[in-house]
């Protein structure tokens, strides 16, 4: 019984040393999207995007178009048609504002891949720089304090940004 004490004892001491090592480490902060944002390359990326997104803008604007000419006529049209005609034309109408949301959702799809595409070389550049800097100052833990990041508060800790922007070469 003695035996299982002193082991058990032993354990508890070695888990506390442990916890002792770790309540030492020291944790540092960084704005990413404001360093990512500061970046030159970033000037380059929104009008890309921007472009980008324009051609799927344009064919949505035909398509609503089309949509709101139809569903005109439909409207001044209705109470002269008969029953069958006007069922076949609603479905018409239903199909193809069905057709202009499937292409809205896939639309803006292509243009948030797209968005990441462009935007990882500068996240990984950044996060290699946070990286690199959170070595030379010996940070072992680096939080996002960018907004809507659960960071709330930061009492004891390092602010690794003005750092991270002049290793990137931004002012």
């Amino acid at each position: 019984m003695r035996k299982v004490f002193k082991i058990t004892l032993i354990a508890a001491g070695l888990l506390f040393t442990g916890k002792l090592s770790h309540a030492q480490s020291k944790i540092g902060y960084v704005d990413f999207q404001s360093v990512i944002g500061q970046m030159p390359e970033a000037k380059t990326i929104k009008p890309q995007i921007d472009a980008y997104q324009k051609q799927f803008v344009d064919q949505l604007t035909t398509m609503n178009n089309e949509l709101q000419t139809k569903g005109k006529d439909f409207q001044a049209q209705s109470k002269t048609m008969t029953e069958a005609v006007r069922a076949t034309k609603q479905t018409a109408l239903q199909d193809l504002q069905k057709r202009l949301q499937d292409y809205q959702a896939n639309a803006q799809q292509q243009v948030d891949a797209k968005s990441s595409q462009l935007i990882k070389p500068l996240s990984d550049k950044a996060r290699a720089a946070v990286n690199d800097v959170a070595k030379e100052k010996g940070i072992n833990y680096v939080l996002d304090s960018s907004q809507g990041s659960p960071l709330l508060v930061s009492n004891e800790g390092t602010d690794l940004t003005p750092s991270v922007k002049t290793k990137l070469g931004i002012k």
